[in-house]
């Protein structure tokens, strides 16, 4: 299992309405990918006009609930760094692979 130090960072997110992103970095403390079928939703999205998130932390991919992804091992995601934005939904990770 990885520590905190080898999660997978976001290394961008495209996803301009969401309160974490600040210029394409998200500041969320971590990011959670979810959805079904086809779809790798960014599960911490949030579409509002305040802004959240850590002032300088840029985030990792805490949990990754898609089984399914050749990237997941035990949950837990194995990339090198994830993208995030616009697929199937407006906030989605791009870095979705499905076995």
């Amino acid at each position: 299992m990885a520590t905190l130090a080898e999660l997978p960072h976001v290394s961008e997110c495209t996803v301009s309405g969401c309160s974490y992103n600040d210029h394409s970095n998200c500041h969320a403390g971590a990011v959670t990918i979810a959805g079904v079928g086809g779809d790798a939703q960014c599960a911490t999205f949030i579409p509002l006009n305040v802004k959240g998130g850590l002032d300088t932390v840029l985030a990792s991919v805490g949990a990754c609930q898609r089984a399914n992804c050749v990237h997941n091992e035990n949950l837990s995601c194995t990339a090198t760094a994830v993208r995030i934005g616009a697929g199937n939904d407006l906030a989605d990770c791009l870095t979705f692979t499905p076995r």
